[in-house]
Parts: structure tokens; sequence; C-alpha cells
């Protein structure tokens, strides 16, 4: 087989020619422009998350609180409710001091009850206490959405702010949680606050005897 070869100088060659093969560029300084540009907007446009909160309204030191009076005090005890978180979303409750000895535990567990997270559970029990500031802080946000109330979203939470700071006759919630409970139950009950309008509630420490009334609870 006879070989061709293709002269490249002043030579004259009856071979075709072949093109020569140049390697692919692409010039991308217009694309480094570009992503300036796209990073700059996207920068400028973005709505940065914002972290996520929740929001606790912890107890205000009421002056009754600060009064010797022994009727006073009871009065106290009987707005107290004792929610304890427990595994398998379980809630005890009870209404009252915390118990601070062994008779105390005898006195309570006769009301130690046990209840859920569901709205005829935790929610009823909540509410049943709560009526009289839940039913004006719904009747105030009723009256501003069928527009009976002229007044702007602003000045609804200050005064609806305005009824729990003066509330003196609803619950003062205890949280409380054992090793068993979890995180999803801090939540839930946090919630139920917020949806039954308390004024307010803490999340505090269990005490042993609290812990031995959860083992002496009914299964």
């Amino acid at each position: 087989m006879a070989e061709i070869i293709a002269n490249e100088g002043g030579g004259k060659s009856h071979g075709k020619k072949r093109a020569k093969k140049h390697s692919t560029h692409i010039d991308m300084t217009p694309m480094v422009d570009l992503m300036s540009l796209l990073i700059t907007f996207f920068m400028l446009t973005t709505a940065f998350s914002k972290p996520k909160v929740m929001e606790i309204i912890l107890p205000e030191k009421d002056p009754i609180e600060n009064n010797e009076n022994e009727d006073q005090a009871e009065f106290i005890g009987s707005r107290t409710l004792n929610l304890i978180l427990s595994g398998d979303d379980k809630v005890y409750y009870y209404v009252g001091k915390p118990p601070m000895n062994d008779e105390d535990v005898a006195t309570i567990q006769t009301k130690f009850q046990k209840t859920d997270y569901s709205k005829d559970g935790i929610r009823k029990i909540v509410l049943k206490m709560n009526m009289l500031l839940y039913e004006k802080v719904d009747s105030a946000t009723q009256n501003v959405i069928t527009g009976k109330s002229k007044i702007s979203q602003d000045s609804l939470l200050s005064l609806i702010k305005n009824f729990k700071k003066t509330d003196k006759k609803g619950p003062l919630v205890m949280i409380k949680a054992d090793k068993k409970a979890k995180y999803k139950n801090i939540v839930d009950v946090i919630d139920e606050m917020s949806i039954c309008n308390v004024a307010r509630y803490a999340i505090v420490d269990i005490n042993k005897y609290e812990e031995k009334l959860i083992i002496l609870a009914p299964k």
C-alpha cells in the first residue's frame, strides 16, 4: 500500500490536504462576570432564615404571693396546676403545692391523675381552669376578625397582653418532666399553653417526691 505524504513546504503535492484540528476552547471570562452578578443578586434578594425560637412566658411575681396571709397562700395553691410529663406520651397532673415529704405524697396521691395530649385530655383540663381569660381573649380576637372592633393587630396583641398581665384567677402552670419524657412532649404542652391562652406558666425541675408519685400511679 502506498503512503502519501503531504508537503507543508513550498513544494507542490497532488495529495488531498487535511484541515488542521484545533483543541476546543471556551472563553470563561464572561461567566466570571455573570457569577459575580448572580451572587450579588441572591445576597440582596434572599430572605435570610431566622432562628426558630419558642416563646416561654415565665410567671411574674404576684403581690398576692408576697403576702403571708394563709388564706391567700391557699388561694395560690388552688390555682397551681402541676403537669408532669413522662415516657410513652403520658401526662400526670394535680392541683396544689408540690409534695415536700412522704405525708404530702400520700395526700396528693388521691388527686394525682393521668391524661394525654389530646383536645379531650390536657387541653380540657387547662381550659376548665382558664376559661375566664380564654373567653376574654377569644372574644377580643373574634371582634377584630369580624370587624366589630376597629383596632390594629398590634393593638389587639397589646390588649391580650394586658388581659394576661392583669389576670388573677387563671392557673399557674408548672411544667415538669422526668427522664423518660421526650423533647416533643415539652413542645406539645407549650403549644397547649398557647392554645388555651394561659397567662403564666414555667418549666421547672421535678422533685423526688413527684417522681415517687409517678411510680405509685396506676399503670
